[in-house]
């Protein structure tokens, strides 16, 4: 009953999918959308697979392989994935509320409007994803790659970007609300006409300062700033 739920469509709960090859029961277009609640597909292949629209619940997708998979306007709530690969997947309009995606990798996939709520992604590796108008939104980012991204004119709120490479990333005109780039790598990346007094800076060295140029900061801001340059401002 579970390989004909899974080829036909319809809905999983507790199945244990562990380190199983589902590419064959999944590479067809199912007759409904494909829904797991509190599942184990734990070190799944589901490379190539059709979940567009699919729902997945309080599943564990740890290690998955989701590479090329449709996954066009999935909603994904609890669980997690933690170093599942989505290389080169469908994400267009996807949302993932509050699911561990420690680690996972996403070079190549398509991102158009898909939403990240409250995530665990420390380390994640965004660099190379495609498509505009993601957000990122109470996420933590600690340690995440998130080479050449685009974030333009966005609201950031509630990330955390401690040690994250944001290297070439375009952040202009964000502005930023209650989030932090301690230690953030920042080299290439530009903030012109960006509003940086909601997010805390730490020290940003001589040799990075100049990427901040065309963005707004705090008065407190702009003295941590001069004095990560030896000057010290005093009234």
């Amino acid at each position: 009953m579970t390989d004909e739920t899974l080829a036909a469509g319809g809905e999983l709960r507790g199945a244990d999918l562990s380190e199983r090859d589902l590419i064959r029961l999944l590479r067809a277009e199912p007759l409904r959308p494909r829904v797991f609640v509190d599942c184990d597909l734990t070190g799944a292949d589901l490379r190539g697979a059709a979940l567009a629209d699919a729902r997945f619940t309080g599943c564990r997708l740890d290690g998955a392989r989701l590479d090329d998979a449709a996954l066009d306007g999935s909603r994904w709530d609890g669980g997690g994935a933690p170093g599942a690969s989505f290389l080169g997947a469908e994400c267009a309009d996807a949302r993932f509320e509050r699911v561990d995606l420690a680690t996972t990798r996403w070079a190549g996939a398509l991102l158009t409007d898909a939403v990240f709520t409250g995530c665990r992604m420390t380390g994640a590796g965004l660099g190379g994803c495609r498509g505009i108008g993601y957000l990122l939104s109470g996420c933590n980012l600690m340690l995440a790659r998130l080479e050449g991204v685009t974030l333009r004119g966005q609201q950031l709120d509630g990330l955390r970007l401690d040690e994250a490479d944001l290297t070439r990333a375009d952040l202009r005109e964000t502005v930023w609300k209650e989030s932090r780039l301690l230690g953030a790598t920042l080299q290439g990346a530009s903030f012109a006409g960006a509003d940086l007094r909601g997010a805390d800076l730490g020290e940003i060295a001589l040799s990075d300062a100049h990427v901040l140029r065309g963005a707004t900061v705090s008065p407190t801001q702009a003295n941590m700033l001069l004095a990560g340059i030896g000057v010290h401002v005093v009234e």
